[in-house]
């Protein structure tokens, strides 16, 4: 693909411009090339991998023999349930409190708790964890990048200090949402994966960065930095993705929590997608997904939009409707919020913004930066020159 051409999955929405996405010759993207392959698929011989895993590594002396990082969202709390009433598996579930939580969000993670798990809740450092966000939003636009940080190696140090040797997330986002298809096919992926498509290979600059700064030391950065190589070996530490053996479906997640993890959704619909009952746990992710559009020329209605298609629940032109409506969404009613906790002023603010904003895609009239396309209307940046 000629990097000035941009165009949209025939199927869903997924544009061109998405990291690591590939597409076929009929131009549909591999999310949807994926969809079509899962639904033909024989999965008896991934079920029989997960039972392998599982019976490796499963406690007989009641201790615990997985680890699922949970939000108290749809996905952590449908495979932490599943791991322990379908499989009798003895988790331990574990949360890094974010920066600006929402009630929501702490409400559904007390109600996930509740539903009957053991659980261990992190608080990083506020000094480092509120810094090296900053610093994500700053250098790499992605505004929650601490978190991001410490949601890996946090739970990793855990995982390490309680001899824990499974750690399973959620889906593999690369397969089931456009990227990279590395690790379509293996059950296991290793902390170099990790680092390069989940932190974006931006671990070590962040790092670089605050080790830098005189009030901050080692210690404080100790759930931010990866457990030496030869400590992992000695737990024997393996990572996996929930969504490898079975096929993963979102919405089928947000029932079964609901209703035995006690899942609740907003009152009011969200400014930015047609959802009301995903990422509801930080402020932050408004301005992630807002990021995510100016960078890209797609957010998070889009995204929404097309795990809906995917799974026969919306067609493309009622799609295309609904990214129109939300894709666009600058968080006015937040950025105060956004500003006090980055502790700049609406213009530093406003100046990050500027930097990220894709200016072969957007054009910015007063504080907001406008598309210069069409949704689902393939065009060439030089059609803008």
């Amino acid at each position: 693909m000629n990097k000035k051409e941009v165009f949209w999955c025939k199927s869903c929405l997924n544009m061109s411009t998405r990291n690591r996405i590939s597409f076929d010759e009929k131009g549909n993207c591999n999310a949807c090339q994926w969809r079509d392959e899962k639904q033909s698929m024989d999965w008896r011989p991934r079920q029989k991998e997960l039972v392998d895993l599982l019976d490796k590594f499963r406690s007989t002396n009641g201790n615990f023999d997985c680890i699922v990082p949970v939000s108290g969202g749809k996905d952590g709390s449908y495979v932490a349930h599943q791991l322990k009433h379908k499989y009798g598996m003895n988790p331990l579930t574990i949360t890094v409190k974010p920066a600006l939580s929402l009630e929501i969000g702490d409400q559904n993670l007390s109600n996930f708790i509740q539903s009957g798990f053991n659980h261990i809740h992190i608080s990083c450092n506020p000094l480092v964890l509120d810094r090296l966000n900053k610093y994500g939003f700053i250098e790499k636009g992605f505004p929650y990048y601490g978190w991001l940080i410490a949601i890996t190696t946090a739970v990793i140090k855990m995982a390490v200090n309680f001899k824990i040797p499974l750690i399973f997330y959620g889906e593999n986002g690369e397969v089931e949402y456009g990227g990279c298809t590395q690790n379509k096919d293996k059950g296991l992926y290793d902390l170099e994966y990790m680092k390069r498509v989940y932190l974006e290979g931006g671990h070590d600059k962040v790092l670089d960065r605050i080790k830098a700064d005189s009030d901050i030391s080692d210690a404080d950065l100790s759930f931010f930095q990866f457990p030496e190589q030869e400590i992992l070996a000695e737990v024997g530490v393996s990572f996996t993705h929930w969504s490898y053996y079975e096929s993963w479906d979102s919405y089928r997640n947000y029932v079964v929590a609901k209703e035995k993890c006690g899942l609740i959704e907003k009152d009011e619909g969200n400014s930015d997608t047609f959802t009301n009952f995903a990422q509801n746990d930080q402020a932050l992710y408004s301005l992630h997904a807002y990021l995510m559009y100016l960078k890209f020329g797609f957010g998070r209605a889009t995204q929404d939009a097309g795990i809906e298609i995917r799974r026969g629940a919306m067609t493309r032109d009622q799609a295309i409707n609904l990214v129109k409506m939300y894709d666009n969404a600058y968080p006015e009613e937040l950025i105060e919020t956004f500003t006090t906790y980055y502790q700049m002023t609406n213009d530093e603010f406003d100046a990050v913004l500027d930097k990220y904003a894709n200016k072969n895609l957007f054009e910015k009239r007063g504080r907001v930066w406008l598309p210069k396309f069409d949704v689902a209307q393939d065009f060439s940046y030089e059609e803008f020159l």
